[in-house]
């Protein structure tokens, strides 16, 4: 199983960021802070990294609230991260899926919630490129 779904787009950086944003609203999560990890590599003095990186954490707040009731230890996995970034010349989008996050706490019932999160955020990718 793979851990992680990428999609190629020929939108730039921000293009894609704004069209994720919209995207996810339609389905009801939002991003609740960006980070740009190019520019702040390059503030802590590490400037080999040139190539944009951008990390959304994403969140569902009804569906948060859901698996964090049910199990605590989910909060480890919170919030769903949707990267931006460049490679080889070309913007890819991509995230961990929620279905290999949630499997390492092996119960039938949160794998059941993260495989619809992640039928929905792989939509969301899908829409944004």
């Amino acid at each position: 199983m793979d851990f992680h779904y990428t999609v190629q787009t020929n939108k730039t950086i921000e293009e894609a960021i704004e069209s994720i944003e919209q995207n996810l609203k339609i389905n009801k999560f939002g991003v609740l802070w960006q980070l740009n990890l190019t520019e702040t590599l390059q503030k802590k003095g590490v400037d080999q990294y040139k190539k944009p990186f951008r990390i959304l954490e994403v969140c569902n707040p009804v569906e948060a609230a859901r698996v964090l009731e049910h199990n605590p230890l989910v909060g480890y996995f919170l919030p769903c991260k949707i990267t931006v970034y460049e490679d080889e010349g070309k913007t890819k989008i991509g995230l961990p899926k929620p279905t290999a996050m949630i499997s390492l706490l092996n119960d039938a019932e949160l794998i059941s919630i993260a495989e619809k999160i992640e039928a929905v955020l792989i939509d969301v990718l899908e829409k944004s490129k």
